[in-house]
């Protein structure tokens, strides 16, 4: 009398589509096994998928099958071939496994007898039949996700920041996470409007809630999603596309691709990460009066406690003590500090440059409109050339991406100068009210802050020499106010002061809605 095991396997889908279970293979299996008067040791239960045989319930039962070595059992019985597996290359493989080990595999509904040299033929049909109908429901389900993928609709885990949810008509979708998504916002217009380091902004959005490693942070930067684009992958011919996504965006695009032109490199290079000591705020601000360089600071032990010092890295010798330094510069505050009823004065002259700066958006408008034309002049060329077969199909696909990426970013740029939405007046209170502490502002803050401040003040190292500061340049809006009080200082009949010549001192800085928020 001949042994088996039985193997009786179900996936999830299978069930649910087909009408598989566990107790009606086992069923089969054991009606017969009594009328081929065969013994039964025991039954193997599986769920898990037929495309590899890398199953737990298939491995563990293999190992005991290799350390048996036929003197267990003489048959492995199956309902059909395809619960058997999936895969004909596999299957082809696990058949030899198995008669090596003097095991006979059979399916009980599709039986064959391979001694026989014909029955192979049945036995590749069996076993490439189950894994053609895997392969084709696998290339349906990918064009479906690819369909709807161009039509804008995000399918997979849901990012940071948002949160899936299903339609009132049952389609998928993804909504913004207000708390989460206020902290995307943050880091993208960090990134676009500070010369903050990346890693340091990161290690802020750690403190925030977002804990994010630094490789994560950039592919997260680089996630179209957060701008309301869907991206649908290059699949043969077809190339790799950017859709409009049926999403609620986080961000502009205009603000998504001017964090992109950052990380690229294609703006501004990023200040070198600088951790500091409270007593050094300004170190890797300060220039040496006598080389140039830049100065650091460091601590010196003294007897009872240390004493720290701003000093030259090179050999000229300067140094100055920090104690002193960071008093003369909160003195240097003092030149921003409005003087008593300048508020109005400082309004008009702040609206009048923002008029000029007006027009100046307006011919960038201009220049962006004539790129965005010369991109589909080029495409334009392209078609003529191919239609005269200068250049081959490849050529022309290539040239036609190209320009396409090019005028995705300069088209999402273009939405940036709509009708200004800048609130003008709440930009000058608020400028106001911190001029108007900024010494006190300066002195409660931590060190990130006071930092913060010095860098928003003075995008230029300053150069001090142990009694007084020098600098080359500052900050348009707090260079107004200098303006503005050092003018008004030297006037002895303040009323009479020329309000447009003092704002055509400072309207050639550029001065932006953005300069208002230190």
């Amino acid at each position: 009398m001949k042994t088996a095991d039985l193997y009786v396997r179900v996936s999830t889908d299978e069930q649910a589509d087909k009408g598989y279970s566990i107790r009606s293979q086992e069923e089969v299996l054991r009606k017969y096994c009594g009328i081929q008067n065969i013994t039964v040791r025991k039954v193997i239960y599986e769920d898990f998928s037929a495309k590899t045989f890398n199953r737990p319930a298939w491995t563990d039962m293999l190992g005991k099958l290799k350390k048996e070595r036929s003197k267990g059992i003489d048959l492995l019985l199956f309902t059909k071939w395809d619960r058997f597996s999936r895969n004909a290359g596999d299957a082809y493989q696990m058949i030899n496994i198995l008669r090596k080990l003097g095991i006979d595999p059979q399916a009980v509904e599709q039986p064959l007898d391979l001694a026989i040299p014909e029955n192979k033929m049945m036995l590749a049909f069996y076993l490439a039949a189950p894994e053609v109908e895997n392969d084709r429901r696998a290339l349906n389900t990918f064009y479906g996700m690819r369909r709807a993928r161009k039509e804008g609709r995000y399918l997979t885990t849901d990012p940071y920041g948002y949160i899936n949810r299903t339609t009132e008509t049952g389609r998928k979708t993804i909504v913004p996470v207000e708390q989460k998504a206020e902290l995307i916002r943050w880091a993208f217009e960090q990134i676009a409007t500070t010369d903050i380091h990346i890693d340091q902004i990161r290690q802020q959005l750690n403190t925030k809630g977002l804990y994010c490693s630094k490789s994560n942070f950039y592919t997260l930067l680089k996630n179209p999603i957060y701008c309301g684009k869907i991206v649908v992958p290059e699949y043969r011919d077809e190339p790799m596309q950017l859709v409009q996504g049926q999403h609620e965006p986080i961000i502009s695009e205009g603000l998504f691709y001017r964090v992109q032109d950052i990380l690229n490199g294609k703006k501004r290079v990023r200040l070198v990460k600088m951790t500091t000591e409270d007593s050094l705020p300004l170190r890797g601000f300060l220039l040496c009066p006598k080389c140039g360089k830049q100065l650091t600071g460091s601590a010196s032990k003294g007897r009872h406690q240390y004493y720290y010092y701003y000093h030259c890295i090179a050999v000229c010798g300067s140094r100055y003590k920090a104690e002193v330094a960071n008093d003369r510069f909160i003195n240097e505050l003092h030149n921003f500090i409005p003087k008593p009823g300048m508020a109005e004065l400082f309004r008009l002259v702040v609206r009048d440059v923002y008029s000029q700066q007006l027009g100046s958006r307006s011919d960038e408008r201009k220049e962006l409109l004539s790129l965005i034309q010369a991109q589909n002049d080029t495409i334009t060329k392209a078609r003529k050339l191919l239609l005269d077969d200068a250049i081959d199909s490849a050529d022309y696909k290539t040239i036609k991406l190209e320009c396409e990426t090019k005028l995705l970013s300069l088209e999402a740029k273009l939405t940036g100068f709509g009708r200004s939405t800048f609130d003008l007046e709440g930009g000058i209170n608020k400028a106001l009210e911190l001029f108007k502490a900024l010494d006190i502002i300066y002195k409660r803050s931590d060190i990130t802050k006071r930092r913060a401040i010095i860098g928003s003040i003075y995008p230029e190292k300053l150069c001090f020499d142990g009694h007084a500061y020098r600098t080359g340049r500052v900050n348009e809006a707090a260079q107004l106010m200098y303006l503005i009080n050092s003018k008004l200082g030297t006037k002895k009949n303040r009323t009479n002061l020329d309000i447009s010549k003092l704002s055509d001192s400072v309207a050639g800085a550029g001065l932006e809605p953005t300069t208002f928020g230190l």
